[in-house]
């Protein structure tokens, strides 16, 4: 369609798609349900990140070396990246509900693991376990996402991302608070209590139906056509890009702001250090309107324009060592970017194949991973060599190298082979 090549779009369906359509038109997602699922993928991702303020104290309790503590954040990742591979696509080929509550669950005797361990093994062993499980937050994006309209899907999987943004921003903030109240363990069993209430509940309210085809394809299969999505797919390798260059640049400021924070003029301790994520939530909170302007057809200026927004973020992060409302400036910025960005790329890729979505958004998410792990290890490195100024310049560079390549694709990348297509952003 000339102007915009990127437009939401849906391809032609068969019959069976159809039908499965056409039951899922019966069922009407609610506002309410759609916050429901938020607070979900809020929760889950969340237990990904909840360590990170409490290593030392875990350490100590289990008498852990420095290098095995550190392990604990490197195998919680692992098992999350294995998961998006492993467990994410089974979304395409099982009941989402029945999967979603099992892995609720699973997850839930994962953190009670966490909760109770008493050696570094068992501790390991099940935040490995969590991570892996903590995907179960993709599986309830694609499942919204199914669930919704064509026409409001953007405006959902933003308000449903918005959930993961904040879960990932406040989980730091919210560990070390009920640590200092009652203890690292009781963090894990806080949250094996709010996720097997979520598995009711969620239980109880999300459709019995399943909206995924017949489980045609063996497992070796659906994997092998997570590969083959990538290579057909010229839109979707652009967006994984993208996707990977935008959580460099989130990890590069998450994963060191701490530093600059804890030394000279500021010496702030980490309760104050962690409430820095509620100012990040502002930004993710504002993105969400990223969704709707995707769901007019605009979502090539909308990524042009959060990317250049992403880019100029760091300008004002670059004086915060002078100035906190200099860091809370850019922090919205970022923050606003990354997730308007992040919304367009899964409601766009999600169009591609609805019937492969669970895929799709795995797949992505596997390049979420890769960035995010790239900017936390250089950006960590980089300050103790380089210091703040030049985790600034990395983080520049991430987002810079996110415009050029929009500057350079934004005329030639193809849509991909619609039936139906929404209004042009030209």
């Amino acid at each position: 369609m000339p102007g915009n090549g990127e437009a939401v779009t849906r391809r032609t369906e068969d019959p069976s798609t159809q039908a499965r359509s056409g039951e899922r038109s019966a069922f009407v997602l609610s506002r309410g349900l759609v916050m429901l699922f938020a607070v979900a993928c809020g929760a889950a991702v969340a237990n990904v990140y909840f360590s990170q303020p409490l290593l030392v104290t875990m350490g100590h309790d289990l008498a852990m070396s420095p290098a095995l503590v550190g392990s604990v954040v490197t195998l919680t990742h692992i098992g999350y990246g294995l998961g998006l591979f492993f467990l994410v696509p089974l979304g395409d080929v099982a009941d989402r509900r029945r999967l979603i509550v099992a892995q609720l669950l699973l997850l839930v005797v994962a953190l009670a693991v966490v909760a109770a361990a008493h050696t570094a093994v068992i501790l390991l062993a099940g935040m490995a376990a969590t991570g892996l499980l903590a995907v179960v937050t993709q599986t309830l994006v694609a499942f919204a996402a199914s669930l919704a309209p064509p026409a409001a899907r953007g405006r959902v999987v933003g308000l449903v991302t918005s959930g993961v943004v904040i879960g990932i921003l406040l989980a730091r903030t919210a560990s070390g608070l009920i640590a200092d109240l009652a203890g690292w363990r009781s963090v894990y069993l806080a949250s094996a209590s709010l996720t097997a209430l979520l598995a009711l509940v969620l239980y109880r309210v999300l459709p019995r139906h399943s909206d995924a085809p017949p489980p045609t394809l063996r497992y070796g299969q659906l994997l092998r056509s997570t590969i083959t999505l990538f290579a057909r797919e010229r839109l979707l390798r652009l967006r994984a890009l993208f996707g990977l260059l935008i959580f460099a640049a989130f990890s590069t400021l998450w994963s060191s702001v701490a530093l600059p924070l804890s030394e000279a003029p500021y010496f702030l301790p980490h309760s104050a250090i962690g409430a820095l994520g509620l100012i990040g939530v502002a930004g993710a909170l504002a993105a969400t309107v990223a969704g709707r302007l995707n769901d007019r057809g605009l979502s090539r200026r909308t990524t042009g324009i959060a990317l250049a927004l992403l880019a100029a973020s760091w300008l004002p992060l670059a004086f915060t060592r002078s100035s906190l409302w200099a860091l809370a400036v850019g922090v919205i910025l970022l923050d606003l970017a990354v997730q308007a960005v992040h919304v367009t790329n899964q409601t766009l890729i999600y169009a591609l194949h609805p019937d492969a979505g669970s895929r799709l958004i795995g797949g992505y998410m596997v390049f979420y991973s890769l960035g995010s792990a790239t900017g936390a290890i250089a950006a960590t490195s980089l300050y103790t060599v380089a210091g703040w100024g030049a985790v600034c310049a990395l983080g520049a560079a991430f987002s810079c190298l996110g415009l050029v390549l929009w500057a350079f694709t934004r005329h030639n990348t193809p849509g991909p082979a619609a039936k139906v297509s929404s209004r042009s952003d030209a």
